[in-house]
């Protein structure tokens, strides 16, 4: 059984919000997509199937439009049609310009006296009641404005403050939203009742700029990007490195207990490396140590900095002299957090995800042709994810969504 089964959502088209969609119609949800009759603007987004641009190519769309139905509505001439519809819902997820609805008799509140349990979700650039939602806005401008793309960047402070790849404003908002409808699913259950939840993008960024935000607020320290690393206030020691087969890894957490210090004197004895790395003797130190290895000491405690600095610089020498992802696999058997810097499609390849299960194959009957999709973001056991269906032609299923509501 899916986790979303038997539950309705109405997903008025923008792109803000098709990532959140597309989540709950994966998960099961019965998800009908509104669009415009001359629909939604993304169905023309590149990239395109083998690059050539039509009706129903962009594969953009398709990845953010599996598992759901689609229908045209046209909300300013077809109020009430719009309301049947909603009686039959469950959740009303949108992305309009903030009086849209209101002016139409088609709000929160006025949906509400027709469906009294609606759970109605608005996703906006700076929340429903700052006219700044209506300002124009896009996904940058949102990073921007939010404060992510502060922490992202490189040590070399003269390049400017790095974006995040793939539209992460409105993956972010997104995310929210989800968790909030599946929180608000639950609140019904019990009281029965719905409710309006209004998700700014703006805000959600926000509360994700990880030490940023309360190291301005609680201290007002401005934090420092650094490539490939936490931002924070001060600098921290370097931790990428390239591999020998020209690669390149972060080498994450280097050890930071007994055992951990063990595994990877170990490891580099197996690797016959020992003799080339000076600091050995502070490995065994570690590996030895007895009693809790206090990290609040580095940098006022000779011993303890030469210890933990010891098992950055194994790390470094052992990446020198394996591949990437010899280096990445070994990290993981000995128990240490590091990171393969991968190319996306590097990453889609990679036998981990596959082993999970992340690729899924959806059936294009339209171009006769599989697709292998990224699948699962999580995987829950109990209540499988799946595709269930590419994404829908524009109107594909009017005539099947709008006679089921005269029946």
């Amino acid at each position: 059984m899916s986790l979303l089964e038997g539950v309705r959502i109405i997903e008025l088209a923008s792109e803000r919000i098709s990532f959140a969609g597309k989540l709950l119609a994966d998960l099961g949800a019965d998800l009908i997509l509104i669009e415009p009759p001359e629909g939604d603007p993304s169905r023309g987004y590149p990239p395109y199937l083998n690059d050539q641009p039509g009706a129903n190519r962009s594969l953009y769309f398709w990845h953010y439009n599996t598992s759901k139905r689609g229908v045209t509505l046209a909300l300013d001439r077809e109020p009430d049609r719009f309301k049947q519809l909603m009686r039959t819902a469950d959740i009303l997820i949108e992305s309009e310009p903030i009086q849209r609805l209101a002016s139409l008799k088609l709000d929160f509140h006025d949906l509400q006296a027709i469906k009294p349990d609606l759970i109605h979700v608005a996703v906006t650039p700076y929340g429903r009641n700052e006219q700044l939602s209506d300002y124009p806005a896009t996904d940058l401008t949102l990073m921007a404005a939010g404060g992510p793309p502060w922490s992202c960047g490189y040590d070399d402070h003269s390049l400017p403050p790095s974006r995040g790849w793939g539209n992460q404003a409105y993956h972010t908002a997104s995310h929210f939203a989800v968790m909030s409808i599946l929180t608000a699913l639950l609140h019904r259950g019990t009281t029965g009742e719905g409710q309006f939840i209004d998700v700014s993008i703006t805000a959600a960024l926000n509360v994700t700029t990880e030490a940023a935000s309360y190291s301005w607020l609680v201290a007002g320290s401005t934090v420092q990007r650094q490539t490939g690393r936490h931002a924070t206030p001060g600098s921290s020691g370097e931790t990428q490195m390239q591999c020998a087969d020209g690669k390149w890894v972060n080498t994450g957490v280097p050890p930071r207990v007994p055992p951990e210090f063990g595994k990877l004197l170990n490891w580099l004895a197996k690797l016959e490396l020992v003799d080339q790395l000076p600091e050995a003797v502070f490995l065994e130190m570690g590996a030895a140590w007895e009693g809790p290895f206090d990290l609040s000491l580095i940098g006022t405690d000779d011993t303890v900095t030469a210890i933990f600095g010891s098992g950055r610089e194994a790390l470094r020498l052992i990446a020198a002299n394996t591949s990437a992802y010899e280096f990445f696999t070994g990290c993981q058997s000995n128990g240490l957090a590091v990171g393969i810097i991968n190319s996306p499609e590097e990453a889609f390849e990679d036998p981990h995800f596959k082993a999970r299960g992340f690729h899924a194959t959806v059936e294009h009957e339209d171009f006769d042709m599989t697709v292998t999709y990224p699948g699962a973001p999580y995987n829950l056991p109990k209540a499988p994810w799946r595709i269930s269906r590419r994404a829908p032609h524009l109107g594909e299923h009017n005539d099947e969504v709008f006679h089921s509501l005269e029946s």
